[in-house]
């Protein structure tokens, strides 16, 4: 038995195959009905990958506003000024801004809300917190200033100007009873984060007013927030710079379970969908077995005439793998259209105090892209391989003696 395979025979009998029968439509439906599947899975993955990522990297975004790359805090005595002037010495590319923070009840007129109050340099926090400095562009600063989320301004009825009460865990003695510690602050900025929860809790104050309202040594703080571009390199350097009772936590611990969470939910969405191609691939399966049955005497008298095994081989494992390519390319184009839309036009509108943006974003990483077209592949080629072995072992003189 030869081994070789004429290309040119190859070539011929696929793009015979490839045309509409009209004895056989079945055979011609079923291998567009894979097609069809192919590219509607490969378009859904793709889009779907592309939100998914667009929002862990939009909720990454946000949560870098309020949380920064890396955190300082002190379990003692706090840090002080000494610390972070070795740490920049050390590593001049980073933005070092230190804080107090403490947890108050903020109250104007009959309205109550609890919070947590952060005291800040605000020259250095401009520099590592953009929502902070748009908040505090232009604005002159009162002696006990106070920034607040724009819905916590909302939720107490205060206007900026407006002066705020806040009410501290630390006890007042005043004569014979104990109070809560009390300082009225004046709303100088409001600022807008894009996220509820944080606009609805985080105030902020200077360093010196929070030291002089809750006696404060002002040589040494609670933490400081570093900015860099390279937090998970530059926290296992930092951290033998570092006192025993302080340590170092990067963005990524911090809403670890969160992002966890999105990691899986990605995971299990990518197995899911890749199901679609799966069942498509399904009716490549059944189309080539329907060709190869109803083909049966052609096949037999190609055989007859001097094709080898590895040609009828080839002829429907070809005839496979051009349904499930052209279904991939169509998918793909497919996929970047609907990607391409869902940025340009506000196809879905989202809840902004739910998702922190109004428009679906979307960012089809490359990573994802390769891995659909490559297990789009791998299915199609697995599809194609048992009918084309079930073509070329196909008894040429059985099937011309029954048929």
């Amino acid at each position: 038995m030869a081994h070789g395979s004429d290309p040119r025979l190859v070539r011929t009998i696929v793009r015979h195959y490839l045309r509409y029968d009209p004895e056989n439509p079945f055979i011609f439906l079923s291998a567009l009905l894979a097609f069809l599947g192919i590219a509607a899975g490969v378009m859904v993955l793709m889009i779907a990958m592309g939100i998914m990522n667009g929002t862990q990297e939009e909720f990454e975004k946000k949560l870098f506003v309020m949380n920064y790359p890396l955190t300082i805090t002190s379990y003692g005595d706090g840090i002080d000024e000494a610390l972070l002037h070795r740490i920049h010495t050390r590593f001049p590319e980073l933005k070092i801004s230190p804080f107090y923070q403490t947890q108050a009840i903020a109250k104007h007129g009959d309205q109550v809300a609890g919070g947590i109050l952060y005291g800040v340099d605000f020259a250095r926090e401009r520099q590592l917190n953009p929502i902070l400095a748009k908040a505090l562009a232009g604005k002159s600063l009162s002696r006990f200033p106070l920034v607040a989320g724009d819905d916590l301004a909302l939720s107490l009825g205060a206007a900026q100007g407006e002066k705020i009460a806040l009410y501290f865990s630390l006890p007042e003695t005043a004569g014979f009873v104990s109070m809560p510690r009390m300082k009225r602050f004046v709303l100088d900025a409001t600022f807008d984060s894009g996220l509820k929860s944080y606009d609805r809790a985080l105030m902020y104050t200077t360093l010196q007013a929070f030291a002089k309202v809750m006696r404060k040594d002002p040589t040494r703080y609670d933490g400081a927030h570093i900015a860099t571009d390279d937090p998970m390199g530059m926290i296992d350097q930092i951290r033998p710079l570092l006192p025993p009772d302080a340590d170092i936590e990067g963005w990524w611990q911090q809403n670890g379970n969160f992002f966890s969470a999105m990691e899986m939910e990605k995971k299990a969405l990518f197995l899911v969908l890749l199901l679609i191609i799966l069942v498509a691939s399904l009716n490549i399966v059944s189309s080539l077995l329907m060709t190869v049955m109803s083909r049966r005497k052609e096949i037999a008298l190609l055989r007859t005439l001097g094709a080898t095994e590895r040609e009828i081989h080839r002829i429907f494992f070809r005839l496979g793998v051009i349904i499930g390519a052209a279904g991939i390319a169509t998918g793909t184009a497919l996929g970047f259209l609907g990607i391409w839309a869902i940025r340009h036009f506000d196809i879905v509108t989202l809840p902004a105090d739910v998702y922190g943006t109004t428009r679906l974003p979307v960012d089809l990483l490359a990573s994802d892209f390769f891995a659909i077209v490559a297990g789009a592949a791998l299915i199609v080629i697995l599809s194609a391989i048992y009918p084309a072995r079930k073509a070329a072992t196909t008894d040429p003189l059985s099937v011309l003696r029954n048929e």
